[in-house]
């Protein structure tokens, strides 16, 4: 195949018109960049090269901006999406006013200006011949393409995500406990290590003190450890009566008396009640009251062992095992039965119901 057959088809396949468009949107581009680019900065108050920064920055996003509506604006004519038409045409007018403006203020030349309406008017022109020249069926054809084919890339999109996320969620999942146990590991060791620290501080404190304190005292404090003290003490003699008469070179010397004092004799202690054994074989008293029962009777909740007692579940409680055995349990029998019972109250408490027990046996009243 020859050279000129080759550039020949070449030419044949092109479509000046699609090229024409894309020249021009081009140009607008890099008008619209160079233009805002090299300006803004210093209108902003900003100089040198971070006014070229950010002049430049702003520059490329608008025309990321002003490219992305048209290229939008063509999507939705194709899908004959009401709405998006609407929306995208908006900002592609508006991204247009305001290239040409800035072109016609800020720009060098202002014959170029129009460059934007003109790359607009081109893409606008291709789309009408092609969507809009069309028989029905065809543009009907050409819009559900269109919509298939953006529903396939947000499916495929979505699916992308929902594998991306069942995957991070599941390894996070598995290793969920690893780093809880990681977490509780590093709260030990920092509770640990600081409380360490707060150790050899204080310890660290106390050794200076005594070494402050060896160095300024130690020497006199051994030396006071090693002295001998001789320490007698003498006491005269007292007579019965209490008297202790003394002569000295004749003469009478009154000493110290001390006052008779008589033995005192303490009175028998006896033992207390509350801790007396009841002697003998204990046998489970016949027609004794069950502990619901007495609870029934003194309209109290049935007493449960491991739970607060208030005073009357305790009476109830301190009765029961009282009057359950013949001859009736000590106190020191009744308390064993009570704590292995599993029941739970202060000693006071359970003492001074067993006291009001006993006083309404004998019609004592209680102190």
């Amino acid at each position: 195949m020859s050279l000129t057959s080759t550039a020949r088809k070449a030419v044949d396949r092109l479509d000046v018109f699609a090229l024409v468009e894309k020249l021009l949107t081009l140009a607008a581009l890099v008008l619209v960049a160079a233009t805002v680019g090299g300006q803004l900065g210093q209108i902003l108050g900003l100089h040198d090269t971070l006014g070229m920064l950010v002049g430049w920055s702003i520059a490329i996003v608008y025309d990321a901006l002003w490219i992305g509506a048209l290229r939008m604006s063509e999507v939705a004519i194709r899908q004959r999406s009401t709405v998006g038409i609407a929306v995208m045409l908006g900002l592609s007018a508006a991204a247009v006013a305001v290239s040409t403006t800035t072109l016609l203020i800020l720009g060098h030349a202002q014959v170029f200006a129009f460059v934007p309406v003109a790359a607009a008017l081109f893409m606008g022109l291709r789309l009408f011949a092609g969507n809009v020249l069309a028989d029905a069926d065809t543009a009907g054809r050409i819009a559900e393409q269109s919509a298939a084919d953006r529903n396939a890339r947000a499916l495929a999109a979505a699916d992308a995500r929902h594998l991306r996320s069942g995957a991070t969620t599941g390894t996070l999942a598995e290793t969920a406990g690893h780093l809880g146990e990681m977490q509780r590991q590093i709260a030990r060791a920092d509770v640990l290590t600081r409380a360490q620290a707060e150790i050899n501080k204080a310890r660290a404190k106390a050794e200076d003190r005594l070494t402050k304190s060896d160095k300024d005292h130690g020497v006199k404090a051994l030396a006071f450890m090693d002295r001998d003290f001789a320490l007698t003490v003498s006491r005269p003699a007292v007579t019965a009566g209490g008297d202790a008469p003394v002569e000295l070179q004749g003469h009478t010397v009154v000493t110290q008396a001390t006052p008779e004092i008589e033995t005192v004799t303490p009175p028998p202690v006896t033992a207390d009640e509350t801790d007396t054994d009841t002697g003998g074989d204990q046998t489970p008293a016949e027609g004794a009251m069950t502990l619901q029962e007495l609870a029934d009777v003194e309209a109290v909740a049935l007493p449960k062992p491991g739970v607060s007692l208030t005073d009357e579940q305790l009476a109830v409680v301190l009765r029961w095992l009282r009057y359950g055995m013949e001859p009736p349990r000590s106190y020191r029998q009744a308390q064993k039965d009570f704590r292995d019972a599993g029941f739970k109250a202060r000693e006071e408490r359970v003492r001074h119901a067993w006291a009001e027990i006993e006083a309404r046996e004998t019609g004592t009243p209680t102190r």
